[in-house]
């Protein structure tokens, strides 16, 4: 019996109209070999619980040490105010000329100095109380500088108390007492 002839008896009715595309062989392949599957999901079943008891444990951690205000946001709670932020935030490093050079010779770093500022129509005024020597530029780097006679020094102040310096160096003659 020719292929043809089976063809005709197997399929009794004429074809029906499709848009699919025509049948093709199948190329003949080895069969493939799958180990035993039984053991594969114990492993991913262990990673599985590791990792949920990790997430666990850090949630704790978190709640205990700090996620207090994360859980106040969630549960709608309004978080708390932010405070003023450090003391080492709010200070700043300010340059002042000192009217005196050899009294800026006497600073060292970490002292506390009064600044006070001679003003020539009326009486000297306290710029900046207790603030804090942070540098003193050696005597061979002042050199070059302008010859009025004064000396550098840089102070750690407050932010406010910066723009004071600044603006007292403008108008008047500047002088520190050692507290």
């Amino acid at each position: 019996m020719s292929s043809d002839t089976l063809d005709a008896f197997l399929s009794p009715w004429p074809p029906a109209p499709s848009s699919c595309p025509p049948a093709r062989r199948v190329p003949a392949f080895a069969p493939l070999r799958v180990g035993p599957g039984r053991y594969r999901l114990r492993p991913v079943l262990r990673r599985r619980r590791t990792a949920s008891g990790a997430l666990a444990l850090t949630a704790a951690v978190l709640a205990v040490a700090g996620g207090g205000q994360a859980a106040q946001a969630y549960r709608g709670a309004s978080p708390p105010a932010a405070g003023p932020p450090p003391a080492a935030v709010r200070m700043v490093a300010a340059p002042v000329r000192i009217a005196d050079a050899a009294t800026v010779r006497l600073l060292r770093p970490g002292d506390r100095v009064d600044v006070v500022a001679a003003e020539r129509a009326g009486p000297p005024r306290l710029v900046a109380a207790g603030a804090r020597v942070a540098r003193v530029p050696a005597p061979e780097q002042e050199a070059g500088a302008a010859g009025d006679g004064g000396a550098l020094v840089v102070l750690s102040v407050p932010r406010d108390t910066a723009r004071e310096l600044v603006g007292a160096a403008a108008t008047a003659r500047l002088a520190v007492a050692l507290c």
